[in-house]
């Protein structure tokens, strides 16, 4: 580790976390996430998800009504998260395409 090489301490505050640090919900949320289609447009970005199938989703994995509420809720959030990084970056294309 670079830890070791340089003889400095490890600090696990700084430390990424590790797909084991997440509960098996995250990672169930993660797989579901990468299931949904994509809603693109090509001068705006990222639009968000299509949800039209996460009902069948859920009911083919037999995710009880709790779990839905929760994973909703993150897939939600990691949504948000990727629409505001795709803005992001078709802002600095934009503003490439001006510097021109």
């Amino acid at each position: 580790m670079m830890c070791e090489q340089t003889g400095q301490e490890v600090d696990w505050e700084k430390c990424p976390a590790d797909w084991e640090d997440f509960p098996p919900l995250v990672w169930e949320m993660v797989d579901i996430y990468n299931s949904l289609g994509d809603r693109v447009a090509s001068d705006i970005g990222f639009l968000g998800k299509d949800y039209t199938n996460l009902p069948l989703i859920f009911e083919l994995r037999g995710i009880d009504t709790h779990q839905k509420e929760v994973i909703f809720d993150l897939l939600l959030w990691l949504e948000a998260r990727n629409i505001q990084i795709s803005a992001e970056k078709v802002r600095a294309e934009y503003a490439k395409i001006k510097q021109k």
